[in-house]
């Protein structure tokens, strides 16, 4: 996605509506304009002030200072207003009724999530939804699992009832409890279970979703912790994502390996678990930096008469 350029002058019509203003003085380049791109690549700033609009500052002051270029600039009756995020040049009319003299201090100014702090952020949600799914899941199989151990043997003798009748209904035989394939076998199997099996498997399902729970938590707020916890727990399963799969391979639990992978993948490499690649010292450096004003400033182009 290519960020946004500023917006066209106003038609003759308008201009000559509008009252009288000075000429506005010569750009060295217009506000927010970038060298190519060598590559496309997914721009998460845009993405999310596309959601949440962007962060623009000095909207309600009369006049801007020197030190206040990165934030905004005056040309004519325009004002161009820098997003804090995605770095785009918004053009707006000059307010009408400014409330402050001047755009706030750098001090006072919260710089919101913008690069690598932004993608990590948005990873990691997309992480935690995954494992919210999954609690969801596990924790429903769990509970349905000891719902069925509490009642398994009524459960049992109307299972079979129902069976005796479908094959009675279509001219069958005697009632066959082996031999099934497909969902008979499989419910023939929970059935074989005794009752303490099944409390075990229920409350192992029901462990492993507050797992999953817990690292969605963790992960959405973006916690070191819950990126170990995620990491581990996901490993520790992958032996046995590799033995269903070899055993009876479905699209599904294709979806569910590759998916896994790529998790572990993305928390030992980007997120550089263990001391991966400088650790977590280096992470938080990378990301103070994309956040930092000599980032902003970098990426803003010079005042008038200033050169490049």
């Amino acid at each position: 996605m290519e960020r946004s350029q500023p917006a066209a002058p106003p038609s003759e019509s308008e201009a000559a509506q509008a009252p009288a203003d000075p000429a506005p003085r010569p750009l060295s380049r217009p506000p927010g304009t970038q060298a190519q791109r060598k590559r496309r690549q997914l721009d998460w700033e845009l993405i999310s002030c596309g959601f949440q609009g962007h962060r623009l500052v000095g909207t309600d002051a009369v006049q801007l200072r020197p030190q206040d270029y990165v934030l905004a600039r005056d040309e004519g009756s325009f004002r161009f207003y820098r997003c804090l995020r995605c770095d785009s040049w918004v053009p707006l009319a000059r307010p009408e009724k400014p409330v402050r003299p001047h755009p706030p201090d750098r001090d006072e100014i919260v710089v919101p999530k913008r690069g690598k702090a932004l993608r990590d952020r948005v990873v990691l949600r997309l992480i935690a939804v995954d494992r919210a799914f999954h609690f969801v899941v596990l924790v429903a199989l769990g509970i349905g699992v000891l719902l069925f151990a509490a009642h398994e043997a009524s459960l049992r003798d109307a299972y079979y009832n129902i069976l005796a009748d479908l094959q009675r209904g279509v001219g069958g035989g005697p009632v066959q409890d082996s031999g099934h394939v497909g969902i008979l076998r499989d419910l023939d199997r929970l059935f074989s279970l005794r009752s303490g099996a099944l409390r075990e498997v229920g409350a192992g399902l029901l462990g492993y979703g507050l797992l999953e729970g817990v690292e969605a938590v963790g992960l959405w707020y973006a916690k070191r912790w819950a990126e170990y916890l995620t990491f581990i727990s996901t490993v520790v399963l992958l032996p046995l994502e590799i033995y269903e799969l070899n055993e009876r391979i479905s699209a599904l639990k294709v979806i569910g390996f590759v998916i896994n992978i790529a998790v572990v993948v993305y928390l030992l490499y980007a997120k550089r678990l263990f001391g991966l690649r400088g650790g977590g010292r280096i992470d938080d450096e990378l990301r103070a930096r994309d956040m930092s004003w000599e980032t902003i400033e970098a990426a803003t182009p010079p005042p008038p008469g200033r050169p490049d």
